[in-house]
C-alpha cells in the first residue's frame, strides 16, 4: 500500500485537494481559492509527467484566476456568500468565442511544437475550463454547466492517457457539480422569493428601493 502511494502521490494529493475545492466551491466558500492553488501544483508535476502540455499551461493560468477569483470573493461583490449571479446574454457570445479561439490557438501550439497525441481534446478542455473558472470566479451560475461538460471530456482523457486515479477523480466532479448546481439554483429560489415577500407600505417600498439599489450595484458589477 505504502509503496502504492509512493508510486501515485501525485494522483492521490491530486484527487485529494480537488475533491475538496469543488466541493468548497459548491458551498460558496473562499477557501476554496486556497486549496485549489495547491491542488494546481500538483496537477501541474502529474499532467507534465503525462504529456498533457496544455493541460499543464491551464494549471499555471489556473493560478492567476485563483488569485483573482480569491480577491473577488473577498472584496468585489461576490464576497457575499448569498451572492449569485446570472451570465448576461450579451456576454454568451464572446464567451463561446473565446472558448474556441483559445482551443484553435492551443492546439496550433501543440501540433507545431510538441509530441502530444492529444492535441484536440487537451486544448478544448483546456480552452472550456477556462471559461468555466472565470464564470466561478464572478458567481455566475452557468460555470456549473460549463464544468461537468468539460468533467466529462477529462474523464476520457484521463482514461486514454492511462490516469486511471484522475478518470474516477473528474467522474466524481460530475457528481458534486450536478449537487453544486442544484444549490446554487436553490439558493437564487430563495433570494428571489424574499424579493417578493418584501412588507407593503413605507417600510416595505424603502426595503424595495434598497434590494433594487443591491441589485444594481451588483450587476454593474458583474458587467450585467
Amino acid at each position: 500500500m505504502i509503496e502504492w502511494l509512493l508510486a501515485h502521490w501525485t494522483e492521490v494529493l491530486g484527487f485529494a485537494t480537488g475533491a475538496l475545492c469543488v466541493v468548497l466551491a459548491g458551498r460558496r466558500n473562499v477557501w476554496n481559492y486556497p486549496i485549489g492553488i495547491a491542488n494546481n501544483l500538483v496537477f501541474i508535476v502529474l499532467f507534465a509527467s503525462s504529456g498533457l502540455y496544455a493541460a499543464t499551461g491551464l494549471q499555471v493560468v489556473y493560478l492567476a484566476f485563483g488569485v483573482h477569483g480569491w480577491w473577488r470573493w473577498t472584496r468585489g461583490a461576490e464576497h457575499d456568500r448569498g451572492f449569485i449571479a446570472r451570465t448576461p446574454r450579451r456576454q454568451v457570445p464572446w464567451l463561446v468565442l473565446a472558448g474556441v479561439g483559445g482551443t484553435v490557438l492551443l492546439w496550433w501550439v501543440l501540433a507545431t511544437f510538441t509530441d502530444s497525441q492529444v492535441a484536440l481534446a487537451d486544448t478544448a478542455t483546456t480552452a472550456a475550463s477556462l471559461v468555466a473558472q472565470y464564470l466561478l470566479n464572478r458567481k455566475r451560475i452557468e460555470n456549473w454547466a460549463v464544468w461537468i461538460a468539460v468533467d466529462i471530456a477529462f474523464v476520457g482523457l484521463a482514461i486514454a492517457t492511462g490516469l486511471w486515479i484522475t478518470a474516477v477523480l473528474y467522474a466524481g466532479f460530475i457528481v458534486i457539480c450536478a449537487v453544486s448546481w442544484r444549490s446554487w439554483l436553490r439558493v437564487e429560489r430563495e433570494q428571489r422569493q424574499q424579493r417578493g415577500n418584501a412588507p407593503d407600505g413605507p417600510a416595505g417600498a424603502e426595503q424595495s428601493d434598497a434590494t433594487d439599489a443591491t441589485d444594481a450595484t451588483a450587476r454593474a458589477a458583474t458587467g450585467a
